[in-house]
């Protein structure tokens, strides 16, 4: 397939706009959103338990039979690194072996699969669920002491 100069023209031109889109949303008010998703993630599902800073301070934290975590000391908490894997895993919760006891948090990944509509398929809903778990984990990252 031979292409004229005007389609390779053309096919330049939509790559260096996109490419330069790209760059100027890095660091732009985009990311910011991001964030923000994952805030409002936080407070929907986190805060009722860990408080509005994550501290383990919930309106819920007085009635529960396990103290909610400190989530701004996790990183402080593990040597220094953020535990990013096993903070994922917490939130899933899906991976949890049966036999080493009740969870006291609840498991979000059920929740999050409950509420994915299904028109995605069966990969598409895994990864909008995994999506939203990122955002609360990325958000807890960013609250780190």
């Amino acid at each position: 397939m031979m292409f004229n100069s005007k389609v390779i023209h053309r096919i330049g031109r939509v790559a260096f706009s996109t490419l330069f889109t790209g760059l100027i949303c890095v660091g732009s008010p985009v990311v910011a959103e991001e964030e923000l998703i994952g805030s409002d993630e936080f407070q929907i599902s986190c805060a009722v338990c860990h408080g509005v800073d994550g501290r383990g301070n919930g309106n819920m934290a007085q009635f529960l039979n396990v103290k909610p975590a400190d989530l701004t000391v996790l990183k402080k908490n593990s040597g220094g690194e953020y535990p990013f894997m096993r903070i994922f895993h917490t939130i899933d919760g899906r991976s949890v072996i049966a036999g080493h006891g009740e969870r006291a948090m609840p498991v979000w990944g059920d929740r999050y699969k409950r509420e994915t509509i299904s028109g995605y398929g069966s990969f598409g809903d895994e990864g909008a669920v995994r999506g939203r778990i990122l955002e609360l984990v990325y958000y807890i990252q960013s609250i780190q002491q």
